[in-house]
């Protein structure tokens, strides 16, 4: 991954462009969403055969996820998210067509495989712009993902209200991804030109200065920095071997150090997606519409957590942002869940969708900027391991639940998530200047 500092005018559009791309498939993943209990009917599936067809998104996913990071170093992020960008309008239209469960579960494997793949291309791409911008963007460019489901989500369910069937839905909200990606084709960072002699080899990045009087330092990023090898180091390291395409073992440690923290913090926003309200009304005994005000807290507060996370991570550096986010996360569920009060409860979700908010985007950036000639692959890692957390933890709720009840359940991942302030130590700060 090569980075140079683009003039203003081709900055701002790129930046516009990442916005775009994650709203994009913010949007794609919340109509599909909203549009699930339409496709259950039109096909008479029961639960159980629903979520057979379900894991195919998983499965898709997954595997784009394993293939991407290559492409991504060889061919670059631009070249790669694009097409993905288009092609995801047309893979959410595929499932509404789908006579049978067989083919509902090959629709949804495509679309997961066109998703994970446009996941990853599209935080790469993020990474570089970020270190064009020289400064902290990553946390609001995953806030215009979360922007873009709710967004799909209440447009879908809109349209649903009004009798539209599946099929012109996705039609409909195809035609608005197809102009967004058009949009994003056109004022994406372009894809820098390799050194002679290398067309397709990354080049190392070219990170800003940061010494002098305007780098700023804070004991925790100055001990982060020590304990951990600088891109420069881990370019060179690879240039001296060769050029050879395999990480150092140091940066393949850290890279799967950044997968464990990322695995503790989607277990946690896979636990409130799918057992918030359920523990709200089995176990304190509410509504079933105040129940569903857990995982709405939830979902707000991530949101704003975002939006407010690149400023907070200028001012903190990432180690302490993700050190206090994963304090808040585990105090305030942790808080919740021994209140066993409901308005406490939903309070306990708030905390922590806001405490959980910034880590998965400082994570990314950090993978990204661990050896930047190897940033997709790096990024791929991170991310399918981090997906596959998100996919494990109703899973292992739901187990342990069985055996020791919802609430003690549930302290799993206020548990996690206070491991990942303890690991926030192994987050190598962005070298951003003021």
């Amino acid at each position: 991954m090569h980075v140079t500092t683009p003039d203003r005018t081709v900055l701002t559009r790129a930046r516009i462009a990442v916005y775009l791309l994650f709203t994009l498939a913010g949007i794609a993943i919340g109509t599909w969403t909203a549009r699930i209990p339409s496709i259950k009917e039109g096909l008479d599936l029961s639960d159980g055969r629903l979520s057979l067809g379900l894991l195919g998104i998983a499965a898709g996913a997954i595997t784009g996820m394993q293939v991407v990071g290559r492409l991504i170093d060889r061919h670059g992020s631009t070249t790669v998210m694009i097409p993905m960008a288009f092609a995801q309008g047309i893979v959410l239209i595929l499932p509404a067509h789908a006579p049978g469960l067989t083919a509902l579960t090959a629709t949804l494997f495509a679309f997961g495989l066109v998703h994970g793949t446009l996941d990853v291309a599209m935080n790469a791409n993020a990474v570089e712009v970020e270190q064009a911008a020289n400064r902290p963007l990553m946390s609001s460019f995953h806030a215009a993902f979360s922007i873009g489901g709710f967004l799909g989500a209440t447009t879908g369910g809109l349209l649903a209200q009004t009798g539209l069937t599946p099929a012109a839905t996705f039609t409909t909200t195809a035609a608005v991804l197809t102009l967004m990606a058009l949009w994003a084709a056109r004022w994406a960072l372009p894809r820098p030109t390799p050194p002679p002699g290398h067309p397709t080899e990354p080049a190392p990045t070219e990170l800003p200065e940061t010494t002098g009087p305007t780098a700023r330092t804070t004991p925790e990023t100055t001990a982060a920095a020590a304990a951990e090898t600088t891109p420069a180091t881990t370019t060179g390291t690879a240039q001296e071997n060769g050029g050879s395409n395999t990480p150092a073992k140091g940066t393949a440690h850290g890279v799967l150090v950044l997968g464990l923290l990322a695995i503790c913090c989607m277990i946690g926003e896979g636990a409130a997606a799918d057992w918030s309200s359920v523990y709200l009304r089995d176990s304190l005994g509410s509504s079933a519409g105040f129940a569903a005000a857990a995982y709405a807290a939830f979902s707000v507060m991530m949101t704003a957590g975002r939006l407010a996370g690149d400023r907070l991570a200028t001012r903190f550096g990432a180690v302490t942002l993700v050190r206090g986010c994963g304090t808040l996360a585990a105090a305030g569920l942790g808080a919740g869940l021994l209140a066993g009060n409901q308005i406490i409860a939903v309070l306990g979700f708030a905390c922590f969708g806001a405490g959980l908010s910034c880590i998965i985007p400082q994570l990314f950036s950090a993978a990204g900027r661990r050896d930047p000639a190897r940033a997709g692959q790096a990024l791929a890692r991170v991310a399918s391991l981090g997906y596959a957390g998100f996919l494990a933890g109703p899973i292992l709720i739901g187990g342990l639940a069985e055996v020791i009840g919802l609430p003690l359940a549930l302290s799993v991942p206020a548990l996690l998530a206070a491991f990942v302030a303890f690991g926030a130590v192994f987050l190598r700060r962005p070298s951003f200047t003021k």
